[in-house]
């Protein structure tokens, strides 16, 4: 069964994640895109470190194995670098349904990288076909013009490999096996995603001279760096250790939703009857998902004959 702690930290990581969406739209208005991700992660690497600091004991905050140094790469290059900075780059040249589209593939990579690299991340029939009307529901919501979908080739290139690096790299970070606690290894992997970003920000000549500061600009840098950055990586990666990167990377099935509504109450975005049956289609497909776990929680816990009249009843412990 799926504790209330599992609950909690997909919610979150799926809440603050969709919030990005509204805050990237306010905020490359004011900053070159590859600038934007790398001042985020900037903030998100102070503030991480500063609770990582008063919150773990020093000694559980130093890397000393080869697996925790691979895990704070995969967290640091793939999942967080890599996968932001391409899919900033990549919504300057397709538009957001199409950006929504691509990189809710991130689930559908993950199993495929699982396949290779992990022996314990396999996904049923049952799971698949869960995971297939989820991705139909994100469709429905973003409700795309298909000769959008035709054009901004570049764009869906460069946000199809975010989605690639991010999946890859959770996967990574599930077999690394790392002895650091998620906190800790995202502590060390911002930085390194903020080297990587600023460097290629510099690479492809970005200036912060042309940079327009505003109220707005800052709300919008202090929320992706911050809520969007620190906290709900906190929580993405604690939910990775929890269930594994197939069903974490399930988040990015509910955010474009999120970002829709969010859309709809701060930006004043309509919603079409489209887009709430795409939500009701992403529920569905959250349903069949979990009804593989309600399936084997049923058979764990239902009265089992053990010769007369007698019976026992078998509960299952919580993982998390």
């Amino acid at each position: 069964m799926v504790g209330r702690r599992t609950l909690a930290l997909f919610a979150a990581a799926s809440l603050l994640f969709g919030g990005t969406f509204v805050a990237a739209k306010a905020g490359l208005a004011y900053f070159p895109p590859l600038l934007f991700v790398a001042f985020r992660f900037d903030i998100a690497a102070v503030a991480l470190a500063a609770f990582a600091v008063a919150t773990i004991p020093r000694s559980e905050l130093v890397p000393r194995t080869r697996s925790d140094l691979l895990g704070i790469v995969a967290t640091g290059v793939f999942v967080i670098g890599l996968a932001n900075a391409l899919l900033f780059v990549g919504q300057q040249y397709a538009t957001s349904a199409v950006g929504a589209i691509v990189f809710g593939l991130n689930p559908i990579l993950t199993p495929v990288f699982a396949a290779v690299l992990l022996s314990d991340e396999r996904l049923s029939a049952r799971g698949a076909a869960g995971m297939a009307l989820g991705l139909l529901g994100v469709v429905l919501v973003v409700d795309p013009d298909p000769a959008t979908l035709l054009a901004g080739g570049l764009g869906k290139l460069l946000i199809l490999v975010g989605a690639a690096s991010g999946a890859f790299g959770t996967v990574l970070v599930r077999r690394a096996d790392a002895t650091l606690s998620s906190t800790a290894r995202i502590a060390w992997g911002l930085p390194l995603a903020a080297l990587l970003t600023h460097g290629m920000s510099a690479a492809a000549g970005e200036s912060a001279a042309t940079i327009v500061w505003s109220s707005e600009a800052l709300l919008a840098l202090g929320y992706v760096g911050i809520f969007a950055g620190a906290v709900a990586y906190v929580a993405y990666f604690g939910l990775i250790d929890a269930a594994g990167p197939i069903k974490a990377n399930l988040v990015f099935y509910v955010v474009p939703a999120v970002a829709t509504l969010g859309g709809w109450a701060l930006l004043g975005e309509t919603i079409s009857v489209m887009t709430a049956v795409g939500f009701l289609t992403v529920f569905a497909g959250f349903a069949l998902l979990g009804s593989e776990s309600i399936a084997a929680w049923w058979g764990s816990v239902r009265p089992t004959s053990t010769g007369g009249d007698s019976e026992s009843v078998s509960f299952p412990s919580r993982a998390d």
